[in-house]
């Protein structure tokens, strides 16, 4: 059975008393129109709890892997990079020049134990793939049921 779960961010205590703020701010402004922008998650990751692994996927449009790092320990995973991306088009009577960058730290609490030896990692079209083998004790055990 595959489970999936799809997280844009963690709840920590900052995002918390965030929440907490909005909604106090609300009820003072007597639930008016008062908005407050969405936290935006940068990279966007996808998690999915297979059988025998944990595969975790991130939009990383841009980066290149030798600027991504990737750390293991115990069940959390951290995914810090940074972006740098520039386009240039010359042009007869034509100059056009953009630059965009920035760094990313994602921290996960994986939703099983894994093998840290057997993590592969790979990056295609903007898109990290990180495989993480679960261990033998985190994998499901099948019990096959006997006629008496």
């Amino acid at each position: 059975m595959e489970r999936a779960i799809t997280r844009r961010g963690e709840s920590t205590p900052l995002a918390s008393l965030q929440e907490e703020m909005n909604d106090l701010f609300g009820h003072f402004f007597g639930g008016s129109s008062l908005v407050w922008p969405e936290r935006t998650y940068w990279p966007a990751i996808n998690i999915a709890d297979k059988e025998d692994a944990v595969v975790v996927t991130a939009e990383v449009p841009g980066c290149k892997p030798e600027d991504i790092e990737i750390s293991v320990h115990g069940n959390t995973m951290s995914i810090s990079g940074e972006k740098k991306e520039k386009t240039e088009e010359k042009k007869k009577n034509y100059y056009h020049m953009e630059s965009r960058y920035g760094s990313f730290r994602r921290e996960l609490i994986l939703p099983a134990e894994v093998n840290a030896d057997k993590i592969e990692a790979k990056c295609q079209e903007g898109v990290l793939t990180i495989t993480l083998p679960k261990a033998e004790k985190a994998k499901a055990k099948k019990i096959k049921v006997k006629a008496e």
